[in-house]
Parts: C-alpha cells; structure tokens; sequence
C-alpha cells in the first residue's frame, strides 16, 4: 500500500515535478513553482513519504521512494515531463531511474551523486531528537535549543519548517524523526544500475560543495550516458537556497 503524498500545483503547461531532500518539504520550492509558473509550465511539488505533510510510514529506503514516484506519477495521470530532485530527492530520482528505466521524463538531479556517502546528519538528528516537542510552550523555546547544539541559523531556520503544532495543542515534527534515524544508512546507500538508463540527465552541484566530486563523475556516466554536469559558482550544498536566481536559469535553459 502506497503512502498518501502531500503535494501541491503552481501553473499549467509541461509538468516540472520537484522532490525536496532529507528534512525538507515542498515549501522550500515554494519559490521555484511560482517562477516555474510564470515561465509556463505546471510545476508540481511534493512532500516525499514522512516528511511534511505526507503520511508517515514504516519503510524507508529508496525503493520505496522510488515506488511512490512511480504510484504518483501514474495516479496523476504523468505521462512526460521533468522531475527535479535535490539531495535525497536526487537520489529518489536516481533509483526510479533504475528500477523503471523510463523514457518520457528527463531528470535533474541537484548536487548528490549515485555513489554511497559517508555520514554527516548525526548533529542534526541529536539536535532534533533533544528538543522536547510535547512540552515546549513556543516555537522559539525550539530554536533556542537546535541553535545551541547546530549554531548555524540558517540550517536551524530551514528544520523549524518541520515544527507543527497538534490539533490537540502540544508542538510535533512533521518529519518522521524516530524512522529516518533508524534507516539512516538507507538514506546514505548507494543507488545501483543494472543497465544504463539513456534518460536525458542534467546533474548540478554547487561549487563549494564536495557532494559531486570529479572522480565521481565516470562511474555516473556509465550509468547514465545522456547527463552532463554543471556547477553553480558560489553555492554550497543548497544550491536552491545560495543561488536561485542561476540554478533557476540552469533548469530553465536544460527543460528548453
């Protein structure tokens, strides 16, 4: 049984299907559907499986994401187009390109690789996890404790999205914390071709980012011989965030 996923449609026209990455939601493309829209096209943003507001689950791992892409696509009646994925939703394109190997989408995929990373999320977890969310009477009683342990406001700014309050009262986290935790390896896992997918790919990186590295760059192409890498100036792992206005023209100039 498929999750239920939470998404939402700027515009009409060629769909854009945007996947956010670990901890994030589809607010923070908000930006992008609206510019997406006014350029004529019908972007498409969605809420992967327990994080924003889709449902929460029991499984994590890229098959499964994968899977929902698929189940999401067919039920809305998607037939061609673009999906866009950052981070882990890069890597939820990633796998959906090799377990469905599809030839009417063409993908691009912002700053991750297909190779496995090494761990980097622990800080946050703990951070997230030491907040008492069904005691705190304020959302800044919240900010105050993840400043104290991440000191980076804007990464503190980017999980508070994820603070909700209950119909009941007491705060919660959308996102599915005691899940992600457990299959955090899962969400480092390299992604494996069978056989290469010829699917137009565009692969973007920020360049002060060291998630696409260029000794990665052939074993991507063997898996997907259509791509080609680009990189932004001055932006780190946030392409989206750092540069905008540049990796908006990036994907505007690839869809075209």
């Amino acid at each position: 049984m498929n999750p239920e996923l939470n998404y939402k449609i700027y515009g009409q026209g060629q769909p854009v299907i945007i996947l956010h990455g670990l901890f994030g939601t589809l607010d923070n493309w908000h930006n992008f559907g609206k510019k997406l829209e006014e350029a004529g096209y019908m972007a498409i943003l969605v809420d992967q499986r327990d994080h924003g507001r889709s449902a929460h689950t029991d499984t994590f791992n890229y098959a499964a994401l994968a899977t929902d892409l698929h189940h999401f696509l067919e039920e809305n009646w998607i037939y061609g187009g673009t999906i866009i994925g950052h981070s882990m939703g890069g890597k939820t394109c990633l796998e959906y390109l090799s377990d469905y190997l599809p030839t009417d989408f063409n993908f691009i995929i912002i700053d991750i690789g297909i190779k496995r990373y090494v761990e980097g999320h622990r800080d946050i977890f703990d951070a997230l996890m030491s907040v008492p969310v069904h005691e705190i009477a304020t959302r800044s009683e919240a900010e105050l404790i993840l400043i104290e342990k991440i000191r980076d406001r804007g990464v503190v700014q980017f999980l508070m999205k994820n603070l909700t309050k209950t119909k009941e009262g007491p705060y919660e986290w959308k996102v599915n914390l005691p899940l992600l935790y457990k299959n955090y390896h899962h969400i480092l896992d390299e992604i494996v071709f069978r056989e290469p997918s010829m699917a137009e790919t565009l692969f973007i990186r920020g360049e002060r980012s060291d998630y696409i590295q260029d000794e990665d760059w052939s074993k991507i192409q063997e898996a997907l011989p259509n791509s080609q890498l680009i990189t932004i100036a001055g932006a780190g792992h946030w392409v989206h965030a750092d540069k905008p206005d540049e990796l908006f023209s990036a994907i505007i100039d690839f869809i075209r």
